[in-house]
C-alpha cells in the first residue's frame, strides 16, 4: 500500500464502525502512525481551522501540513485512492459521488442509533452527529421494510406458523413500533426517534442473524430453523436490554417489547 503522509482522520472513538476502519487504514499503511485521532483530543488550535459542527457528521480528513480540512467521502476517496486510483476515479464520477454522499449521511446521521454509546456530559467536543429527521424516518422505514422481508420468508419455514403474507409481517413490524411509541409518550421528538431507532436496528440484527439460515433452508430441517429463531429472539431481547440500559430508559419498555410480541404470536398461531 502506498502510505498518505501528513493526513490525519478525526474519528468517533464511540462508533466502533469509525474505531474499525481508521484503524484498518493505519494498519495496511494507507495513513501513517499519526494518521487518526479521536474527535474529542482536538486542541482549540485546531478547532480554528476545522469546522468542528460539519466534522460530527462528516469525518474530518486534516493535511496536518497546509492546515486544510476535507470532509465525510471526499476525504474517504482521498485516502483510499491514493493507494487505488481507480476507485477515486470512480467514486468520484458525479452519479456514483452522489449516491455515495447521500449512503454516507444515511449512515453517520444514524450512527448512534446503529450503534448506541453513552452521553458523556463532561466532555466538551463530544462527536455527536446532528439529528436529521428524514434521514432517522428513512433508516426507520428501511429497517422496516427489511425486517418485514425477511420475516415473510423465514415464517414459511416454521411448521408451527401459519402460512402469511407479506402484508402481516409488515403491520407486525409497524405494529411493534406503534405499540412501543404507547410508552415513550412522555419523552421528546428526538429522544422517541432515537428508541424508535434502537428499537428497528434491533429487528435489522436479528433479521440478519435470520439471513444464512434462510440462504441455506433447503439444508436446515425445520426444528433447526426453529430453534434459531428461538435463539434469534432471545438475543434480540438481551440486546433491547442492554440498549434501554445505555439509553438511560425504563427498564419496563423491554417487558413491553416482549409482551407485544407475545400478543402478535398469540394472533398468528389462532388465525
Amino acid at each position: 500500500m502506498k502510505t498518505l503522509n501528513n493526513q490525519t482522520l478525526l474519528y468517533d472513538e464511540d462508533c466502533p464502525m469509525c474505531n474499525l476502519y481508521t484503524a484498518a487504514f493505519i494498519k495496511t499503511k494507507m495513513l501513517d502512525a499519526n494518521g487518526r485521532k479521536p474527535f474529542v483530543t482536538l486542541t482549540d488550535a485546531e478547532a480554528n481551522y476545522i469546522d468542528m459542527d460539519r466534522a460530527k457528521n462528516e469525518i474530518a480528513l486534516v493535511d496536518t501540513q497546509n492546515k486544510k480540512v476535507i470532509y465525510g467521502i471526499d476525504g474517504l476517496l482521498k485516502v483510499i485512492g491514493f493507494s487505488f486510483p481507480v476507485i477515486e476515479k470512480i467514486g468520484n464520477w458525479k452519479p456514483m459521488n452522489y449516491f455515495l454522499k447521500k449512503l454516507y449521511k444515511f449512515i453517520s446521521y444514524n450512527r448512534k442509533v446503529i450503534i448506541p454509546s453513552k452521553e458523556n456530559t463532561h466532555i466538551k467536543t463530544q462527536c455527536i452527529p446532528d439529528f436529521n429527521y428524514f434521514y432517522r424516518i428513512l433508516y426507520i422505514v428501511f429497517a422496516t421494510v427489511f425486517t418485514a422481508i425477511i420475516l415473510f420468508y423465514y415464517s414459511k419455514n416454521i411448521p408451527l406458523i401459519p402460512n402469511g403474507n407479506w402484508t402481516r409481517e409488515l403491520v407486525l413490524a409497524t405494529g411493534q413500533i406503534g405499540f412501543q411509541f404507547l410508552f415513550i409518550q412522555k419523552m421528546t421528538k428526538e429522544k422517541q426517534l432515537n428508541y424508535i431507532g434502537n428499537l428497528v436496528t434491533i429487528s435489522l440484527m436479528g433479521s440478519l442473524l435470520l439471513f444464512p439460515i434462510l440462504l441455506l433452508q433447503k439444508f436446515v430441517s425445520p426444528i433447526v430453523t426453529l430453534g434459531w429463531f428461538g435463539l434469534t429472539v432471545t438475543l434480540m431481547i438481551a440486546e433491547h436490554y442492554r440498549r434501554t440500559t445505555v439509553l438511560e430508559l425504563p427498564k419496563y419498555v423491554t417487558a413491553t417489547w416482549i409482551l407485544y410480541r407475545l400478543i402478535a404470536l398469540l394472533i398468528i398461531l389462532n388465525l
